[in-house]
């Protein structure tokens, strides 16, 4: 992982042949710096170290953090902290995302193996961390073999990334209902961190990795006699009650002020 107080010396110090530019993955702005050196002797470069060293020192961790690191496929460390919080290990060190999912053939015909290939491009942008452009080749794939069980994993592990948690939950009970058992995995795998955070986790994990049972039919046909609609008093307290919530989650840590203010605002729109 990048760090911020050694990318600002690199900037102060090196500023002027690019070096920090390089450190942060920025090859393109580091060969721009390496031309400027050339053509001003080295004036502009040094010019332009010096900020960059100003910015990099004023920036927050986190802040830091979301621009290169969890942009260039790192650990968030919010991640590792609410994991923490919660009794769970935290995260493993940066890696490859997707490394551990390569998936199998999945399909045979005429005695040779034939693979998805959307399957096969999805797991490439996968990681290559281009997860929009995974999500949709898995998505298409499962189009080819809705009961593939490994697109069904690796399509969790791309929403989980992407914070689409709903999503990733419906996946990973599909994956479950299709045959998948290793439930270490939806534990530890690093993938499926933004998932184990998620307050509903423990409830989906004491389910045996499975959603709440869908009501039945006769129950649908006569929902209106079961369940007629909320008054705007019962809606009120529905408010009460998810904004109670929101402030229990931040006292406990698991929610930062910044991402409780936006919630809020949400329920309250």
């Amino acid at each position: 992982m990048r760090n911020k107080t050694a990318a600002g010396l690199f900037a102060l110090f090196l500023g002027w042949a690019g070096v920090h530019r390089f450190y942060l993955g920025q090859v393109g702005y580091g060969i721009l710096y390496v031309f400027l050196t050339i053509v001003s002797l080295g004036i502009i470069s040094t010019f332009l170290g010096v900020i960059d060293a100003i910015v990099f020192f004023s920036m927050n961790e986190d802040d830091f953090d979301a621009k290169f690191n969890t942009a260039q496929g790192m650990v968030p460390p919010i991640y590792n902290r609410r994991l923490q919080q919660k009794g769970y290990p935290p995260m493993a060190p940066p890696r490859r995302p997707g490394k551990t999912s390569a998936p199998p053939r999945t399909r045979r015909s005429s005695g040779r193996n034939v693979q998805n290939p959307y399957k096969v491009n999805g797991i490439k942008k996968y990681k290559e961390f281009d997860l929009e452009g995974a999500i949709e080749d898995f998505t298409k794939g499962l189009e080819i073999n809705p009961r593939d069980i490994s697109l069904h994993f690796n399509l969790a592990c791309a929403y989980s990334l992407t914070e689409q948690v709903d999503k990733a939950y419906a996946h990973l009970d599909q994956a479950v209902a299709l045959g998948f058992t290793d439930f270490n995995k939806i534990r530890t795998h690093d993938d499926l961190a933004y998932v184990r955070i998620q307050e509903r986790f423990d409830a989906f994990q004491d389910n045996n990795f499975r959603l709440s049972t869908p009501a039945a039919p006769a129950a649908e046909e006569n929902k209106d006699e079961q369940a007629p609609a909320l008054d705007e008093p019962a809606m009120d307290d529905m408010l009460l009650a998810q904004l109670k919530r929101l402030s229990e989650l931040r006292d406990r840590g698991l929610l930062s002020e910044q991402e409780f203010s936006i919630e809020k605002r949400k329920l309250t729109r």
